[in-house]
C-alpha cells in the first residue's frame, strides 16, 4: 500500500509525542558497584584486602546467577584508588563516578577520613554507599544514602575499655588502673579516645599516665615509647592506622622490654590482624596483642574464611575483607528486591531491610537493619588476640573462638 504524505505526518507526530509502540524495556546486562579504597600508600594492604572481599563476593553472586530480579544481571566491580589522604579520596571517588555515571551503589573508603571526604561526593551523586569505618562524623551529617556497618568510635570507646577491664579481673583477678594512650591523628583514634580524655577513664577508675599522638606516618617510634616506658602504664591503648607504624610502634615496645604480651596492648581496628603484619613482624612479638575490631572470623565464617585462604592465599579473612564482601550482599538483597538499578529504589531497599539471614551473620549483634542516620542497629565490637600467630576472637562470648589471655602483675 502505498504512503501518502499525511500518513508520514502522523507516523512522525506520534513518534515525537511517544505515541509510537515503546520497544520492550530489557533489564541490564551487568551492574556496576564501587569500591574506594587506598591501593597506594601506607594504606594499601588493608585496600587490597578491601578489594579481594569485595571481588569474592561479586564472583559467588555472579556464579549463582546473578541478580534474579533482573534477569540475571552480572555484578562488575569498578575500582578507585584513594592514596594516602582525603584530597586524594575525594579526587578518586569524583574520578570514579565520573568514568562510571552509571555506578548503582558501593563501598569504601577505609581510613575515616577517608571515608567522610568520599562519601560528600557519593551523597551528592545519589549513589547508596557503605563502609565500615568507625568515625561518628560519617552518620552524623544527615546524609540519606550513607551506611556504616560497623559500630562508630564512639560507641566502641564506651564499650571497649569496660569490656576489656572485665577480661583483665575475670582472667588475673586484678584491675588495671593506670592508663596510657599512642595515636595517629586520623579520625578514627581520636573519636576513639575522645570520651576517656573527657573523663571516660577517671569514671572507670583508670588514670591517663601517657598521651601520644603523631601524624602518620612515624619517622621514629623511640621517643615516643621511652616516654611510655617513663610512665608505666599497666594497659596501652596503641591506636596507629597503618601497618608500617604499627610495625615500628611494636618493635620499640619490644625493645624497650614491654613487648610479647608483657604489656597489655590493645589497638582499635583491623590493620592490627592483618597477615601482613605477620610477615613483617612475627608471632613472638605480637603474641598477647589485642584489638578491637568492628568485625572478624567466628563461629558463623569459617567456611568463608577457608575459602577465601583458598582463593586469595591470605592466612585469613579480615575485617576488611569479610565487612566488604558482607557490603557486596547486601547490595545483592537490594537490587533483587528493588528489581531496578534506580539508585533511589536500591537506596529505599536498603532502608526497608530488617533481616537475620544472609550478610547479617556475618556481624556482630547477626542483624542487618540500618537507623534514620544510616547505622546498622545493634552493632557490637568485636575483640580478637594474637595466640600463637593467629588473630582469634575471644570477645563476644557468642562469637569466640578462644579464651583470652591477660598477662599478670
Amino acid at each position: 500500500m502505498k504512503t501518502t504524505r499525511r500518513d508520514l505526518g502522523r507516523l512522525t507526530a506520534a513518534a515525537a509525542t511517544g505515541l509510537a509502540r515503546p520497544a520492550l524495556a530489557q533489564a541490564p546486562r551487568e551492574i556496576k558497584i564501587g569500591l574506594v579504597s587506598p591501593l597506594s600508600g601506607a594504606w594499601a594492604k588493608s585496600g587490597e584486602l578491601s578489594r579481594m572481599g569485595m571481588e569474592m563476593a561479586v564472583d559467588e553472586v555472579n556464579k549463582a546467577g546473578g541478580i534474579k530480579s533482573l534477569g540475571g544481571a552480572r555484578l562488575r566491580l569498578v575500582v578507585g584508588d584513594c592514596g594516602d589522604s582525603p584530597e586524594k579520596a575525594k579526587s578518586a571517588a569524583q574520578r570514579l563516578l565520573s568514568q562510571e555515571p552509571d555506578i548503582v551503589g558501593g563501598a569504601g573508603a577505609y581510613v575515616s577520613s577517608f571515608t567522610l571526604a568520599v562519601t560528600e561526593v557519593t551523597e551528592r551523586a545519589g549513589v547508596p554507599w557503605f563502609t565500615l569505618s568507625y568515625a561518628d562524623a560519617i552518620t552524623n551529617r544527615g546524609f540519606r544514602y550513607v551506611y556504616q556497618t560497623s559500630p562508630t568510635a564512639e560507641a566502641q570507646a564506651a564499650a571497649a575499655l569496660p569490656t576489656l577491664l572485665q577480661l583483665a579481673e575475670s582472667t588475673t583477678g586484678q584491675k588495671p588502673t593506670r592508663l596510657g594512650i599512642v595515636m595517629d591523628n586520623t579520625a578514627s583514634p581520636v573519636n576513639f579516645t575522645r570520651g576517656l580524655r573527657d573523663g571516660g577513664a577517671q569514671r572507670l577508675g583508670m588514670t591517663i599516665v601517657v598521651d601520644e599522638t603523631f601524624t602518620p606516618p612515624l619517622a621514629d617510634a623511640g621517643p615516643v615509647m621511652q616516654r611510655v616506658r617513663q610512665a608505666r602504664p599497666e594497659v596501652l591503648l596503641l591506636l596507629p592506622t597503618a601497618v608500617p607504624d604499627i610495625k615500628l610502634t611494636l618493635e620499640k615496645l619490644n625493645e624497650i622490654g614491654l613487648g610479647k604480651g608483657r604489656l597489655p596492648t590493645i589497638n582499635n581496628g583491623g590493620p592490627m590482624g592483618s597477615p601482613d603484619l605477620l610477615r613483617v613482624v612475627g608471632k613472638d612479638m605480637l603474641e598477647g596483642v589485642l584489638f578491637i575490631t568492628a568485625t572478624w572470623g567466628n563461629k558463623n565464617t569459617q567456611a568463608l574464611n577457608e575459602a577465601f585462604r583458598e582463593r586469595t592465599g591470605e592466612a585469613w579473612i579480615t575485617q576488611d575483607s569479610l565487612s566488604n564482601y558482607a557490603h557486596v550482599m547486601i547490595l545483592r538483597d537490594a537490587l533483587e528486591a528493588a528489581a531496578s538499578t534506580d539508585r533511589d529504589k536500591v537506596n529505599a531497599a536498603i532502608k526497608a531491610m530488617d533481616t537475620t539471614e544472609g550478610a547479617a551473620k556475618l556481624f556482630p549483634g547477626g542483624r542487618i537493619k540500618f537507623d534514620e542516620r544510616g547505622r546498622r542497629e545493634g552493632a557490637a565490637l568485636v575483640i580478637a588476640q594474637w595466640q600463637n600467630g593467629v588473630p582469634v576472637t575471644v570477645s563476644p562470648m557468642d562469637a569466640a573462638v578462644a579464651q583470652p589471655i591477660w598477662p599478670r602483675r
